[in-house]
């Protein structure tokens, strides 16, 4: 959005793209969550984003039960900006991935732009030993089948939870065709200004992480979009902090967190989502930019507020 000049800072905090075995400082547990989640609010992240996890082994949890643990201390805690998944496990029907985002009626929601092929499969040649046995089979399905989300899908997300629950969105967009698809649904009313567009880069299946992928989808989001949206900039695994910090000085927001990039430098595993957060925090203070706060992001994005939540 033009004129928009203090950074959001998003923050994913588990995600279901990483596996435990990859490190031990992924939070698994409702308690782990929260206190992850609490950690990055305070380290200067006004969004948290929220998958859940079974807390016996860490695979992908979509109970509302399981949700309502974690979310309860977060907004207690803290007044970070809560956005649950409507991703959340890959594998799993769009109606079971929406269990907890209908009765728990958050800010925000992401919201997936399109089916695609999402390649997980080659992280588990760089596990030596798996901790589960889930985790081996989970991520060699993504070679053979595709994160669903049709238009009906996306369309019933955005009457359900938008028109009738009023939840905003995290537009995610993969790539170029996301775009226009979110264009698409502005065109036709079910997405309404402002937009919240968060591009993706470095997954397999989607757009890449060169700066020319970057520069790319934001010309086209500019022509699609206008002045009607606010940018941000999720850079994947060894990608995260380079593309990040390229949008930023682009004018754009940033997303960094243990779901997106397991590393605080080469060789470093983050041991804590808020390390992740401060980082960032830093370089962008190091750019002079401000951070924004979670209520000028609720200002910003035109949210509900946390007094009209499910929980």
């Amino acid at each position: 959005m033009a004129g928009t000049r203090k950074v959001i800072i998003s923050c994913a905090v588990t995600g279901a793209i990483h596996v435990p075995s990859q490190t031990p400082y992924l939070p698994v547990t409702p308690a782990q969550i929260a206190e992850s989640a609490i950690g990055a609010a305070e380290a200067g992240a006004a969004i948290v984003h929220l998958h859940a996890r079974n807390p016996e082994d860490g695979s992908p949890d979509g109970r509302t039960e399981t949700f309502r643990e974690f979310l309860e201390p977060i907004k207690t805690q803290t007044n970070a900006v809560i956005n649950i998944t409507t991703g959340g496990d890959p594998t799993r029907p769009i109606e079971e991935r929406l269990q907890a985002p209908m009765d728990l009626q958050p800010e925000m929601c992401s919201l997936n732009m399109g089916s695609m092929n999402f390649g997980l499969y080659p992280m588990a040649n760089r596990i030596k030993e798996f901790s589960h046995p889930w985790e081996a089979p989970y991520l060699e399905h993504s070679r053979k089948n595709i994160f669903r989300n049709t238009f009906a899908d996306i369309e019933f997300i955005l009457k359900n939870l938008g028109e009738d629950r009023g939840v905003r969105f995290e537009h995610e967009c993969y790539d170029i065709g996301h775009l226009y698809t979110l264009a698409h649904f502005l065109e036709r009313g079910l997405v309404k200004p402002p937009i919240f567009v968060q591009t993706i880069f470095g997954i397999l299946g989607g757009i890449g992480p060169h700066p020319e992928d970057l520069a790319h989808m934001k010309r086209t989001a500019d022509r699609l979009f206008g002045d009607d949206y606010v940018w941000s900039i999720l850079g994947a695994g060894r990608h995260q902090f380079n593309l990040v910090t390229t949008g930023a000085i682009m004018g754009g927001n940033v997303r960094v967190g243990l779901e997106d990039n397991l590393y605080l430098g080469k060789g470093e595993l983050a041991t804590s989502n808020a390390a992740l957060v401060t980082r960032i925090r830093t370089i962008l203070n190091e750019l002079s930019l401000d951070i924004a706060t979670p209520d000028e992001v609720r200002d910003m994005l035109r949210l509900k507020g946390p007094e009209n939540v499910g929980f």
